[in-house]
Parts: C-alpha cells; sequence; structure tokens
C-alpha cells in the first residue's frame, strides 16, 4: 500500500485508500450494542409492540437523542432501526462540539447539548465518549471573494503570502484558490470578538487571543501563519457509537426500546376531512400503532414521506476527513476550526483528524438503503484544497502522513440549518434530519426540543430557524433550488456571516407582480422565502445573474458581477455599510416626504367559513369582534402566552368573489402578516382550526396580489389624486379598509378595483393599495406619475426596517419571537382581558405576577454601526443582548431592542430599568448607552394621526 504524506508540495503523487477495511471493522464493533453478528436482517422475527405513543424511525445521534428526551419525559416511545444504531452517517461523524455561533438559539442549543453529555454518565453508568478538550477559532486577515482585482490603499501585513500574489506596483491582490476570483481584505477576528460577546452574554467562558497566547493553548501552531484566536476551553468532542449507547441504555430505565434491524417500510395514515394523518408504521416484523411519528433518518429522510404527497428540502452530498498518523505532542490539545482555510482539526487520542468544506462537494443521487457502515474513496481532487492551509498553521501536520480517511454521506439543506416539526402535509409526522454534518452537537439540544415539541404542541426555544416551514410546499419540491441553495451554503459554512449578505443560489425563484418594475427603477434585490424584494434603490442597474456554482463543476465563474460589487459593501463589522447614507436617503424621504414601498411579498390570507367569527376569537389576541371594514393589529398565541405570529386583520363583508373582494358565508377576514415567515404564519393558523376541528379555512392569495404602500407627510395629497375616494378621517380612519377604484392616469380609459388600507408599518401617514395581481403595473405607474411633482421616490425594505425599528415596531422572529410574551414585548394592547383565546391563561398570569423579561430600546451617541447580538450590560452586569439593531435616521443615531431579564431573576419593574446604567458591547469595547421604555422617536404617535407639527 502506498502511504499519502500530508506535504503540500506532494499532492500529486498516487493516492490508495489505504487502511480503509480496517477503519471499517473497527467502527462496526464500536457501534453495535452488542456482541451479536452485524446482519442487517434479524435470525430470528422480533417482537415489536403493536401500539407506542411515538415511534422514532432512525438510530443515529438524532433518533437516538429524541428517544432519550421522549422517555425521560414519561412518553411510550420505540424506536426502529434499520440496520444498527449509528449506522449511515452517525458512526463516521467527527463528532466536534463547538457552542460559538452567530445565532443565539444555536448557542442555547449547543449549551444544551453539552449539558447533557456532561450530565449523562452520572444519570447512566455508561461513559458517553465525551471528551472536553477545548475548542479554538483560528483567525486570519481574511479573504473574501470578488469578481475583479481590488485596489488597497494601505497593505497591512498579511498572514495568507503564501496563497496570495502581491502586485505592489498595481496595490492589487490576486487569488490563487480554486475560486480563480481577486481578493477583498477583512479580519475574522472582528467576527471572533462578536461571537465573544454572544457567548459572555449566554454565560459561554471564552477568551480572545493573541497568537501568542494561542501557541500556549496549542504549542504545534505557527504563530505567524494567524492573527488571533477565540477559545472556548468547555468545547469538545464525544465518541458516537458511546454516546447512542448511553441514551438508548438510558431511555430503557425510563420504559422506551430501541430495535435494531427493524426497518420502516411505510407510514400508515388515514384520511380525514382535514388531509392524511397518522395511525402507525409497518415493519417486516408487523405493524405498530401509533398517532405520532418522528423522521430521523438522516440522508433517508425523504424516502418514506415522498409517496405520500411530502417533500423535505434535503441533499445528501460526500463529506469526508483525513486521519493522519502519530504525530507527537497532539494528545489532549483542543479540537481548531480554521474558518478561513474552511478547515478544522479533530484530536483523536494521538492523530489529528483534518476536515472542511469544500467549494466543490459531491452531490450524491439517493444513498442506497443499505449503505448502513459503507465509505467512499475519498477524491483528492476534492479534498486537497483543505491541506495547504492546514500545514501553513500547524507545520509539523506535514510531516506525518495520512493512516486512513474517511468519506461518507451527510445530508444537507439549503441553510444549513436543520429540517425539525411537523410535516407540512401529514398531521402526527414529525422531522428531525437534515443536520448538516452537525448531529452530534446539535443532536442533544435538538432532540430535547423536538421531544418538548409532541408533548407540548411547541418546543421551549423559539426555532423558526429550524422549523421545516420556513420553506414553502413550492420550495421542498423545487430540485434545482435545493441544489443550488444546499451547495452555496456548503461552500460558504465558514465564511464570516454578515447581517445583510445575500445569496447568489436559488434566485428568481418567487417574483412578485412588481418585480419588473422594481428592475426598471435599479432596484438592488434581495431573497426572503424564495421571494424577491427590492432592498434598496440605486442610480444603475445591479442584477441577480444565474448561479455560477462558485466556478465548479465545470462552471465559469461570472468574470464581473454589479450585483456582488454592490454586496460587497454591506459586509462589515466595524463601519457602516457602503450603502448607510443611500438608505439614509430613502428613510428620511418617509419621515419628510412621501415613499413607496412595494410590499407585495407579504402573507396574505383570508379566514373563511360559517366559524371563521369564533376561529379567529380564539387563534388572535385582541377583540376581531369589530365592525365590518375594521383593520386591527393582534398576535396568534401559544398554550404559553408567546407570539407565534403578529398580524392585522380586517372584518369583511362578502364581496364580488374577486381576489381583494372575496364572497364569504357570513363574515370573513383578510389577515396580512410579514413576508420572511409567511408560510409558518399561514400554517399556525391551519393547524389550530384542524386542531379545533373549526368549520372554517385559511387561503393563501400571497401571489395573487401585490401591495403597493406609500407612506409619508405628503402621501394622502398624492394618493388622493388617484383614488375615487374621499381620503378623510371620517371616510378611512386609522386601522380601517374599504374597496375603492383607482385611475390610470397614463390611459384614462381604464380605472382598476382595489382593497384600500389605512395602516403603516413605518410610523407614518400612510396607506397600502392592495391590488389584483394584472393591475400591479399600471397602478403603481399611476401613483409615481401623479408623485412625481411631490419628489415622491422608491423605497426598499432597508429603509422600511430602520423606520420600523426607530418607531418601536416590532420584527417577528427578530425583537418577537414565540419565547416573547406581548406584555414582555410592550403589546400588552393586543390582549383582551375578556373571552377566551389561546394563550390567554398564560397572559392573565403574568399580569398576576409580573414580569421577568421585559423589552427596552437602547440608543447610542456614538456613531458605531450595531447588527444585533452585542451583549447588554446594566452596572456592570450582563443583562442580555441585542435582538434586533438598527440605525435610526430620522433620530440620528443607532438604535436597538434588547429584553432585560435580573441576573437574579427576580420580577422587572420600571425602577429597575429606569435606575441603571446600560452598555453595549461591541467588537469587545462597552458603549454608554441610553435605556427607554418605549422607542423615542414619536412616542405620543401623532404622525400616524397625520398630525405634523
Amino acid at each position: 500500500m502506498w502511504r499519502r504524506k500530508i506535504n503540500s508540495k506532494n499532492i500529486k503523487i498516487p493516492i490508495v485508500n489505504c487502511l480503509k477495511p480496517r477503519l471499517l471493522n473497527t467502527v462496526r464493533q464500536k457501534s453495535s450494542m452488542t456482541n451479536e453478528n452485524l446482519s442487517t436482517t434479524s435470525a430470528s422475527p422480533i417482537q415489536l409492540p403493536q401500539e407506542a405513543d411515538v415511534v422514532v424511525i432512525g438510530g443515529g445521534s438524532a433518533g437516538c437523542h429524541t428517544l432519550y428526551h421522549l422517555a425521560k419525559r414519561g412518553v411510550n416511545a420505540i424506536l426502529l432501526e434499520r440496520a444498527k444504531l449509528t449506522a449511515g452517517t452517525t458512526w463516521h461523524t467527527a463528532g466536534l462540539v463547538w457552542r460559538l455561533r452567530p445565532n443565539d438559539v444555536d448557542i442555547q442549543l449547543l449549551a444544551n447539548s453539552r449539558d447533557m453529555l456532561m450530565q449523562l454518565e452520572q444519570e447512566t453508568g455508561l461513559d458517553p465518549g465525551w471528551i472536553q478538550n477545548g475548542g479554538v477559532f483560528i483567525a486570519h486577515s481574511n479573504i473574501r471573494v470578488f469578481p475583479k482585482p481590488i485596489p488597497i490603499k494601505t497593505l497591512q501585513v498579511l498572514a495568507l503570502t503564501d496563497l496570495a500574489k502581491i502586485d505592489f506596483k498595481n496595490l492589487t491582490v490576486h487569488l490563487l484558490l480554486p475560486f480563480g476570483l481577486s481578493l477583498h481584505i477583512y479580519t475574522r477576528l472582528d467576527e471572533y470578538k462578536r461571537l465573544a460577546t454572544v457567548g459572555n452574554a449566554l454565560g459561554i467562558e471564552n477568551y480572545v487571543l493573541t497568537p501568542q497566547e494561542t501557541q500556549k493553548v496549542f504549542p504545534l501552531l505557527d504563530p505567524e501563519a494567524f492573527i488571533g484566536a477565540l477559545y472556548s476551553p468547555g468545547d469538545g468532542v464525544v465518541d458516537p457509537a458511546m454516546l447512542c449507547t448511553a441514551l438508548t441504555r438510558a431511555a430503557s430505565k425510563y420504559g422506551a426500546k430501541a430495535y435494531e434491524n427493524a426497518p420502516v417500510d411505510d407510514l400508515l395514515t388515514t384520511t380525514t376531512s382535514r388531509g392524511k394523518k397518522i395511525v402507525g408504521v409497518s415493519t417486516p416484523h408487523g405493524n405498530v400503532k401509533c398517532e405520532t411519528v418522528i423522521n430521523a433518518t438522516g440522508v433517508w429522510g425523504r424516502d418514506l414521506i415522498e409517496k405520500h404527497g411530502s417533500f423535505l428540502p434535503l441533499i445528501p452530498m460526500k463529506h469526508a476527513y483525513v486521519v493522519s498518523e502519530t504525530i507527537p505532542g497532539v494528545r489532549g490539545l483542543p479540537n481548531l476550526r480554521d474558518h478561513d482555510y474552511s478547515t478544522y482539526f479533530r484530536i483523536q487520542g494521538d492523530a489529528i483528524c483534518l476536515g472542511g468544506y469544500e467549494p466543490n462537494p459531491i452531490l450524491l443521487e439517493p444513498v442506497p438503503k443499505d449503505f448502513h457502515f459503507g465509505l467512499y474513496d475519498l477524491d483528492w481532487s476534492v479534498f486537497d484544497t483543505h491541506l495547504n492551509g492546514a500545514i501553513k498553521l500547524c507545520p509539523p501536520f506535514g510531516n506525518y502522513g495520512v493512516k486512513s480517511t474517511v468519506c461518507g454521506p451527510e445530508s444537507f439543506t439549503p441553510d444549513h440549518k436543520p429540517l425539525m416539526g411537523p410535516d407540512n402535509i401529514i398531521t402526527g409526522l414529525y422531522h428531525n434530519c437534515g443536520f448538516n454534518s452537525a448531529g452530534m452537537m446539535f443532536g442533544g439540544g435538538c432532540g430535547e426540543q423536538i421531544a418538548l415539541w409532541v408533548i407540548n404542541g411547541k418546543p421551549d426555544l423559539p426555532m423558526f430557524g429550524f422549523d421545516l416551514r420556513r420553506f414553502t410546499e413550492e420550495q421542498n419540491r423545487a430540485t434545482q433550488w435545493i441544489s443550488e441553495k444546499s451547495h452555496e451554503s456548503y461552500a460558504k459554512n465558514y465564511s464570516m456571516v454578515f447581517k445583510y449578505d445575500q445569496p447568489l443560489a436559488g434566485r428568481d425563484f418567487q417574483k412578485d407582480p412588481l418585480h419588473d418594475e422594481m428592475l426598471a427603477n435599479n432596484a438592488f434585490m434581495e431573497e426572503k422565502q424564495g421571494w424577491e424584494r427590492p432592498g434598496f434603490f440605486l442610480a444603475n442597474r445591479a442584477l441577480v445573474l444565474p448561479y455560477d456554482w462558485y466556478g465548479s463543476y465545470g462552471n465559469k465563474r461570472h468574470k464581473d458581477s454589479a450585483y456582488e460589487r454592490v454586496l460587497e459593501g454591506d459586509l462589515k463589522y466595524n463601519t457602516f455599510s457602503e450603502h448607510h447614507n443611500l438608505i439614509g436617503e430613502e428613510a428620511l424621504a418617509c419621515r419628510n416626504n412621501a415613499v413607496v414601498f412595494n410590499m407585495s411579498y407579504f402573507c396574505k390570507l383570508f379566514l373563511e367559513g360559517p366559524e371563521a367569527e369564533k376561529a379567529a376569537d380564539w387563534i388572535f389576541s385582541g377583540n376581531t369582534k369589530r365592525d365590518v371594514k375594521k383593520t386591527v393589529y393582534t398576535c396568534a398565541l401559544n398554550n404559553f402566552g408567546g407570539v407565534e405570529a403578529d398580524v392585522t386583520i380586517s372584518r369583511l363583508a362578502s364581496g364580488t368573489g374577486a381576489v381583494h373582494d372575496p364572497k364569504f358565508e357570513g363574515h370573513g377576514y383578510y389577515i396580512v402578516a410579514g413576508g420572511a415567515s409567511a408560510y409558518y404564519t399561514y400554517s399556525t393558523i391551519r393547524e389550530e382550526l384542524r386542531r379545533q376541528n373549526f368549520k372554517a379555512s385559511v387561503r393563501d392569495v400571497t401571489a395573487d396580489m401585490g401591495v403597493i404602500s406609500i407612506q409619508g407627510p405628503k402621501s394622502r395629497d398624492i394618493l388622493q389624486q388617484i383614488v375615487d375616494c374621499e381620503l378623510t378621517d371620517a371616510n378611512i380612519p386609522p386601522n380601517s379598509t374599504l374597496l375603492t377604484k383607482c385611475q390610470d392616469v397614463n390611459n384614462s380609459r381604464y380605472e382598476y378595483d382595489v382593497r384600500l388600507l389605512r395602516v403603516s408599518f413605518v410610523g407614518e401617514l400612510g396607506y397600502e393599495l392592495h391590488v389584483p395581481k394584472e393591475y400591479c403595473a399600471p397602478v403603481y405607474k399611476s401613483l409615481m406619475t401623479v408623485g412625481a411633482s411631490n419628489d415622491l421616490r422608491n423605497a426598499g425594505y432597508r429603509a422600511l426596517y430602520a423606520l420600523s425599528s426607530e418607531k418601536g415596531y416590532h420584527l417577528w422572529s427578530f425583537d418577537l419571537r414565540p419565547d416573547d410574551t406581548p406584555l414582555e414585548a410592550g403589546l400588552g394592547f393586543t390582549c383582551r382581558k375578556k373571552g377566551l383565546y389561546k394563550g390567554k391563561t398564560a397572559i392573565d398570569q403574568q399580569r398576576e405576577e409580573g414580569l421577568t423579561k421585559r423589552i427596552v430600546y437602547l440608543t447610542l451617541d456614538e456613531q458605531m454601526p450595531i447588527w444585533g447580538l452585542e451583549g447588554v450590560y446594566r452596572n456592570g452586569e450582563p443583562v442580555g443582548f441585542l435582538r434586533r439593531a438598527e440605525y435610526a435616521y430620522h433620530l440620528g443615531k443607532p438604535l436597538a431592542q434588547t429584553y432585560l431579564q435580573r441576573p437574579d431573576k427576580k420580577i422587572i419593574d420600571t425602577d429597575y430599568i429606569q435606575q441603571g446604567n446600560y452598555e453595549i458591547d461591541i467588537l469587545g469595547k462597552r458603549y454608554k448607552a441610553q435605556c427607554y421604555l418605549r422607542s423615542p422617536f414619536d412616542p405620543e404617535g401623532k404622525r400616524v394621526l397625520g398630525i405634523y407639527s
């Protein structure tokens, strides 16, 4: 056998996947819970129970964690595994556990996983294979792809001189990496400082280290090869076989059981008036009756459900690491992540496992069902990209050979997050799969959340970023979209995370009726839930180009992309976006004059049926029994009082049958909500209708209507010129709706029926035109034509969100989530005191007992950009982190929302808030902040009434 030496100078020598059979045998022995033969068929029939409360399918990390958490909470659950526990992908995973990520929910899930590992041995008497050797993130002067060379005015000393050729004559950096592009220079250390501050806020011990300090932690590193590091001593690694054994043994003590060699052939369902419903599963050993099934089958997650008309946005890819020969001095060192080189080191005894995320992963067709403990031959033409950076960082690594390679299938998703929660089609089916090679570290936290989901109807963390319903049914079926998005998420997995970064893959999936008009007006388009929407407006066009797969798979990288050049101006941490002033012009035009927002991708629903009124009364916390044409802002809550959706809802009489004026049996309701969570809102209402057996239905008309919003002091005067109704307070007061006609001023022969709402998302006098899609373009053009003399202009979502935040309005999934109640969020006015509605018991209890968490508004006097997740301190103590951060252009300062919680967990009252001195931690430095109970912008709410002084 040839032995491959890990020297970057010898990367072209012949390769043999040496010692793979030995590795397979070793892992197979470890992954069995018994000493029985590892055949996938049982020697004798398995006696399965006739029924169970919950059946978990899949014996990998996700399934075993799920079984454990269900059993611990007293659920009669069984696990059915087709082969042996850990078969499929779990057995070959690297098992790394890192807790610091740019998302507070991720951090809490990972912390819960690690805490479970810490106590599992005491609970079970079995070693779960947890090794707390710590974790180090390495920072270089970072690179980012860019389509053409960029002049650098000030060239600092870089740690990338072996990868970049510097042309000092032109002061231009050219990239010599597989992307074939030029570079822009950032510092990764800024991102690590951001991770450090949110880690501190959430109780994760961490330290930002110099290269010399890092070398003390990991002596084999070259301190000249990087500029700093982030060290988390509580991180570590876990052995998958030992962990799954411990979890299933623990579950058995609580009355659950895991069955090996028990494949599930099909889901058993029945069809009701509400759709398909789980009634059991079929296996070669008989059927098992149940009402709940949890799909934890990893790369096979799609297989069982597609025949039932349900689909998952999941794709298998090859993912690999190599195991070095023994390297002296390695044992006991921390694991490493080098995001800039897109690699990681896992310490395995006296060896180093090297893996990473390459730009050209191998996408797989469906993985064969019998691929239980198999591996693929490693394609070194794909993997070689990881070697140079690893040797640069750790020179001794290049002096030793590769003992073995591990290349197996892993499941990946369009946004590199797991797929969890209830199925969109089949009632009683839940998913816990698609972990993007992070199933070990997320397994404990996600297993607990899916168990709570099943038991309580909801998780106790805000899991929208993991919830399958963040994708639409159309997205779940779109194989090309899934492939493009999953590839980009894989290739950019270690890229820096910027608030306003945009995907290049899967674009133009959904276009609203005004899409062409937006492009004609030079909109810089953003993507949300598959929809294209205008972010801001430029002097020149910057169109999204077809996805080029970053130059992989024989595709040519776009040589010049105006879109990427504009996007580059947003990718910053320590300075404002290059588009900050342009967006400010749009925002101030709204405050001082008038602007048009294209809000067509917003969620638009009709609630109808004989019991629509009864359903609205139960689902929504506000009083929906208002006069016809009244529009109400309200919330839909869960049983714990958390906000599942915030909407405007208008009670309507039966109409003509047009899309904007539908016919009803009795009365109906028109519901409008944010577009980024549109399918989630629709699903939440639909599922509650089913759960309560209301004789009512919800219908999604989002794609059938556009929404043209005109906002600002001059909005009434401009709009009055094209509508045939009086825009007086008497005829259309704030928070109301009516039907009207719009004149086509560019073609006097036409007029268009529309629905007019007087509402505002930005705190100004304003109106929304809800227009059948075929009329959107002429109505928009007419509005812009009559507004030209008043300098009416377009504005995008960046300005919209800045204005909304400045006013103190909420943005669901950011400063308003399922773990926030309306009382905590300052929305007590949306919760009526009379009558029953879902979540009212929890709201009444909070009213009686007081709040331990409460939203406040913070402003900075210093002109420092804030992005969210920055730590918040009161009198020097951590009390929260920024949930939402924007720039308040009218106030002329950064503004943010945070939920304060006392360190002693006691009740928070007004005195506690007002008597504190506040600071915000920005990149490791604390800045003084002013704290407000309500936003300081227009606190009396006069502007939305049209009162300007």
